[in-house]
């Protein structure tokens, strides 16, 4: 189990990095946009945890579940907690700071996805998967729905606004 969450941490870093500029390396392709981020807004940095992080959370409950019955409801738990994390922790550096710093933004991505993996690794050891694993993964679907609708509509609301233009 400690091995599967090491290895996920470094998928994830890895490939949510890269996944931050795969839409301009489309060509700026409207499917590659629906998961990869097509501005500098918060919402659209959080594509770079979530998706990774449930694609290799499919590997993991499809290897894990039957050795790790608590794997199934832990996995949509570190998803949520990461992909969360990063807006958190960006508004509340910013909030202090007054303005965003490229280097922290950076750390704010790798320190969700460690949040992500030790939840996954905790709640795994000592969650029983049940009640609240159908609840996470329906959290999961409707969350994967909004990002792939909002990429195109975003609501005029903050968290759609684009704040880092570092980047």
């Amino acid at each position: 189990m400690k091995r599967n969450c090491i290895i996920g941490t470094l998928f994830v870093i890895i490939t949510g990095t890269l996944a931050h500029f795969v839409y301009d390396w489309s060509g700026q392709n409207y499917i590659a946009g629906l998961f990869f981020p097509v501005s500098e807004s918060t919402w659209e940095h959080m594509k770079l945890c979530f998706f990774p992080m449930l694609l290799y959370s499919l590997y993991m409950n499809r290897t894990l579940k039957d050795t790790q019955p608590g794997i199934s409801c832990a996995l949509p738990a570190g998803i949520l907690t990461g992909t969360f994390a990063i807006p958190i922790l960006f508004y509340a550096y910013t909030g202090i700071l007054g303005q965003n710093f490229l280097p922290l933004d950076i750390g704010i991505f790798v320190i969700s996805v460690l949040l992500a993996f030790v939840t996954v690794y905790r709640l795994t050891l000592s969650c029983k998967s049940g009640y609240f694993t159908g609840i996470l993964w329906l959290t999961i679907a409707v969350l994967g729905l909004c990002f792939l609708w909002f990429t195109y509509h975003p609501p005029g609301i903050g968290i759609f606004t684009v704040y880092c233009t570092a980047w």
